[in-house]
């Protein structure tokens, strides 16, 4: 077996251990239940045994933080896009190439046993991976850090292609168990909903309220090499067994057990909403029982920790910042502010000043949108009825940041209008962005024109009163999953030439400048890219039947469908390279096949048609014989990590094409950066700082920046205008409105077109001639192989920054103040100390 280097050392012992637990766990599997083994039970078996080197290392990580009691950093958030775990495990353990040869000496592959692990599907895109990546480097930097969320049994659907429309299937992916899970019943908590409030003489109650219990289910989280394993702790919601048979004394007990579903649905799915806010009482409920599980978890951790305060008045919540870090991953936990006040007020009688310090000290909360659908703005009579003590203590908070704002700007009623948490109107509403700028200490975007848009325009008014709680966190993806586990080819080849501490460190990609002009190591880049094209080609014609050219250029745009981010412009020039090689088909053309995937939010009726607009456009272009193998469109099923692990690899052109200021960040991008493809952008996000570090020169950025959208939206943006003057765009829309794309329901497309037409909010037509240009400059370069290569050098070397390792020591030294770690927790195998 050829050993990749970066995965680990197989010693002989390694590998027998391996072999040896495999056959225990295996043998126990089988006399449990059959006789016959089927890849499933490989599968766990293998799953099993890799936990078992996990155990160890998690019990003594977890004594470590009890002993040391260092300050703990709690990352909350609704999603957690964590993909698969057996692989991730065995890189971080080092334990790759022992299990490869254990697995291989027992005749099965090892990548087949890993095809068949569920993706655990609990995010719908960047905000959930970035937690996920997030995770990793907290362990990677050896810091006491928690992932608290829910554990939903339905994660982000499984996406089938019938006709060329999108249908959703339930993601059922716990129906085989989970292996990398441990149930904690021990540590149950009860969450409160309902009821009302009582003013006493004694303080504030929150009586007859009903209860659901919040079961905690903890995954280690291991560090790179560094024997460290933190845990993600995803909450389930139960039924107390008391539920509803208080009511039903006389009645029916059938009844009141079948109604545990009500109570126990809290946790059941995930709502598949990207970038958008959809006010259902469901969500606010599954918003709460995060956060009020959590911040109970949180204070029992504080105080009983070795150095914790053991008063018995327990009024001692003074060192709470010090020891507590609560990150808010978007406005989703919001009501952490709330509630961590109702509990140091309410409950442990801390003086209301004094708890809004401690509540602002510990909280933090990183805004990952600017698009005003997306914003989070519940009806306050949803709140009256579910948390009506939230809603007073929200009250409170609002009336003493409106006196401040007031004493500041005597009769600015407009600026108060404009600042405060409750907006009034027909339906008054929270709005849960303010209450979190106005509840944390620090406040962060995540790219730096992000940012920017964060200061000036959306919360302009909050950062004029308090500049010093504005922050950048550039976002980073991990390079552990992101190179090493899905290129290891090409991670190979890197260590080959300048060693191994680009994986805790990425900025070592630096060093890769000097071999810029080094013809093998060009050869070895370009080589590598071929073999993960071809190896995603094979994949392609097994999974879905489709040929592709794996000569051809891979241009790629794999995201969740979005009008902001513009599929619709891919498509136009998808069409348009179609109709130049029809009007001229000796000419020699650059071959493409490109590559479209990523899901729809079910009820988000555009995004729909996008997709069966791109599969309509795929069935006619690759099945015109004129056109040959010079070009295909392929929409790629049911995009995902596990195959993002595959596609990313194989991309020659990443497309990063959203309107300038509205993609916050994308971490996509730095993927394909990272694992050698070109991008084509706009100016947005972080491709503006991807530009800075590899020279703009280095990648593909053509169309509007912000400056030149914002003149627009001032002139009046007029579609009309590009469709009389470009004779090209011109005729790609005629053929999409004539039903050329769609012969048998010729108005099918009649909604994309009026809508790009009379209302693109996102101006796709604005951009599209400059795109179409730049373009042309990619089939240019990629007729120059070693050029382009020599660019992929340069921005694979210029790919250091994006590592979430660097965006999480920012976090860390800027806003938890905590310092990351280098040094290594010793293994179980030595004695501690």
């Amino acid at each position: 077996r050829k050993q990749i280097s970066v995965r680990g050392i197989a010693g002989l012992g390694d590998v027998a251990e391996v072999r040896k637990s495999f056959n225990r766990h295996l043998h126990f599997t089988l006399v449990k239940d059959r006789n016959v083994a089927t890849p499933r039970d490989y599968y766990f078996a293998l799953a099993h045994t890799v936990r078992d080197h996990l155990v160890g290392r998690w019990i003594r990580t977890q004594q470590h933080y009890y002993e040391r009691d260092p300050k703990r950093i709690y990352y909350l958030s609704l999603e957690f896009y964590m993909g698969r775990t057996l692989q991730n495990t065995m890189v971080n353990l080092g334990l790759q190439n022992a299990c490869d040869e254990a697995i291989y000496q027992l005749g099965l592959d090892l990548e087949e046993l890993e095809e068949i692990e569920e993706d655990a599907g609990l995010g719908n895109g960047g905000l959930g991976r970035l937690a996920a990546c997030f995770l990793d480097s907290m362990a990677t930097l050896g810091l006491a850090a928690y992932g608290y969320g829910i554990r939903y049994e339905f994660g982000i659907f499984n996406q089938k292609i019938v006709d060329g429309w999108q249908v959703e299937e339930a993601d059922d992916w716990l129906r085989y168990g989970n292996p990398w899970e441990k149930a904690r019943p021990e540590y149950m908590i009860p969450v409160h909903f309902y009821g009302r409030v009582d003013h006493t003489p004694e303080g504030v109650k929150w009586i007859d309220t009903q209860v659901v219990l919040a079961m905690p289910y903890d995954t280690p989280v291991p560090g790179y090499k560094n024997n460290t394993v933190n845990t993600m702790r995803l909450w389930s919601a139960k039924a107390p067994n008391d539920f509803n048979l208080q009511e039903f004394n006389m009645g029916d007990y059938i009844e009141a057990v079948l109604d545990r579903n009500l109570a126990e649905n809290i946790s059941r799915v995930l709502y598949p909403n990207d970038n958008f806010f959809e006010g259902k009482e469901l969500r606010l409920k599954q918003e709460y029982f995060v956060v009020a599980a959590t911040l109970q978890d949180i204070i029992r951790r504080f105080k009983s920790s070795k150095f914790g305060c053991r008063d018995p008045v327990r009024t001692c919540f003074e060192t709470f910042p010090d020891k507590v870090a609560i990150q808010l991953n978007d406005t989703h936990p919001a009501l952490s502010i709330p509630e961590l006040m109702r509990i140091l007020v309410d409950v442990e009688k801390v003086d209301w000043d004094k708890a809004w310090e401690i509540t602002k000290k510990t909280c933090a909360y990183t805004n990952h949108t600017v698009l005003p659908e997306a914003l989070e703005r519940w009806p306050v009579s949803m709140f009256e009825k579910l948390l009506p003590r939230h809603l007073e203590i929200i009250y409170a908070l609002n009336q003493m940041h409106l006196d401040h704002v007031a004493a500041l700007y005597p009769g600015d009623i407009d600026r108060l209008r404009r600042m405060s948490v409750i907006e009034e109107g027909d339906c008054k509403r929270i709005n849960m962005a303010h209450l979190c700028v106005i509840g944390s200490h620090a406040v962060n975007g995540v790219a730096r024109i992000h940012s920017d848009i964060v200061k000036h325009s959306v919360f302009k008014d909050f950062y004029e009163l308090e500049p010093e709680k504005f922050q950048n966190k550039t976002n980073g993806i991990t390079p552990r999953r992101w190179l090493l586990l899905c290129n290891p080819g090409l991670a190979d080849i890197i260590a080959e030439k300048i060693g191994e501490g680009f994986i805790t460190d990425l900025s070592q990609l630096k060093k890769l400048l000097d071999f810029i002009d080094n013809e093998t190591f060009i050869r070895d880049v370009a080589k590598v890219k071929q073999e993960n094209k071809l190896k995603f080609a094979a994949y392609l014609e097994g999974q879905y039947k489709v040929k592709i050219n794996p000569m051809s250029m891979f241009d790629v745009q794999v995201k969740r469908i979005h009008e902001y981010k513009r599929q619709l412009l891919n498509c136009l020039h998808a069409i348009t390279l179609y109709n130049r090689i029809r009007c001229n088909p000796s000419k020699s053309f650059v071959p493409r096949t490109i590559m479209i995937g990523g899901k729809a939010a079910p009820g988000y009726h555009m995004a729909k048609m996008i997709i069966k607009l791109i599969t309509s456009i795929g069935e006619v272009i690759n099945n015109d014989p004129y056109v040959g193998d010079k070009l295909k469109v392929i929409f790629l099923e049911n995009y995902r990590v596990s195959l993002a692990e595959k596609v990313i690899p194989a991309a020659d052109l990443s497309q990063q094409i959203s309107t300038a200021g509205t993609e916050a960040s994308g971490t996509g991008n730095m993927k394909f950066m990272v694992n050698g493809a070109l991008t084509i952008g706009t100016m947005d996000g972080a491709n503006v700082e991807m530009a800075e570090e590899a020279g703009e020169e280095n990648l593909f950025i053509f169309g509007m920046r912000v400056e030149d959208v914002e003149a627009l939206d001032r002139k009046g943006y007029n579609a009309w205008e590009y469709y009389e003057t470009l004779p090209e765009l011109r005729q790609a829309i005629d053929q999409i409105s004539s039903g050329f794309f769609s012969p048998r329901d010729p108005g099918c497309f009649r909604d994309v077109v009026n809508m790009l037409m009379y209302h693109d909010r996102f101006k796709v037509f604005a951009d599209y001639e400059a795109y179409i240009k730049c373009q042309g400059q990619v089939d240019q370069l990629f007729m120059d192989p070693r050029e382009w290569t020599r660019k992929v050098i340069r921005n694979i070397a210029c790919s250091g920054k994006f590592s979430s390792d660097r965006t999480i020591t920012e976090y860390a030294r800027e806003i938890w103040g905590v310092e990351p770690s280098a040094t290594a927790i010793p293994p179980p195998n030595l004695p501690r100390n």
